[in-house]
């Protein structure tokens, strides 16, 4: 009965201890986030994600850039018919919005609506080649000088240490908790190994 219970309180101490060590490990990915100077070995302590936030938010932008989405997709994007559409409505809808506010009110309504339907087949007409030419023009300029990189880079750098952390954590929290889990576990696992070992040897 000694035996047996020398084993289970080995097991729960090592489980504690695998546990506590992943928990800390895990913690230590975001803690602490300003550098804490350990007295008399001079070590500066600081969380991995603190500390190396400008690298991970540079690879991040760089990866977002080359392997997800760059300039070239978001031209093609807008200039695909379903898009271009929705942006012609919106124009149509802006122009008569703004010629129905400038038109005098004794204006009668038919001729309003005349004036609506010319407008209509005009931008139906031309603004179809015109906004095919005028997003080639803006973003051919614009597309040396926009990094999609560089604004992921910046947005991430643009966060404080404790909205990043909980960014990372509402995406990872059930993967860090499993993590956790199978420290204790593995712990315990190692722990009845030991507690067998040291009844066959003694």
């Amino acid at each position: 009965m000694k035996v047996v219970l020398r084993i289970i309180i080995m097991a729960a101490i090592a489980a504690v201890i695998g546990w506590s060590t992943n928990l800390l490990a895990i913690k230590m990915i975001f803690r602490p986030l300003y550098p804490l100077k350990i007295p008399i070995i001079g070590w500066n302590l600081q969380g991995i994600i603190p500390k190396r936030r400008d690298e991970i938010a540079k690879n991040i932008g760089k990866m977002v850039e080359e392997e997800l989405i760059s300039i070239d997709d978001i031209v093609e994007l807008i200039k695909r018919e379903e898009n271009k559409e929705a942006i012609l409505s919106n124009i149509k809808r802006n122009v008569n919005k703004i010629v129905d506010e400038k038109i005098p009110s004794i204006v009668p309504s038919f001729v309003k609506k005349n004036i609506f339907s010319y407008i209509s087949r005009s931008i139906d007409e031309e603004a179809d080649k015109f906004l095919d030419s005028a997003i080639e023009d803006i973003l051919g300029d614009s597309s040396a000088t926009i990094s999609i990189a560089n604004m992921v880079e910046d947005k991430i750098n643009s966060f404080d240490l404790i909205t990043l952390e909980e960014m990372i954590l509402s995406i990872a929290n059930r993967e860090l908790k499993h993590i956790e889990i199978l420290g204790g576990i593995l712990g315990l696992i190692i722990g009845i190994v030991q507690g067998i070992l040291m009844l066959f040897i003694s």
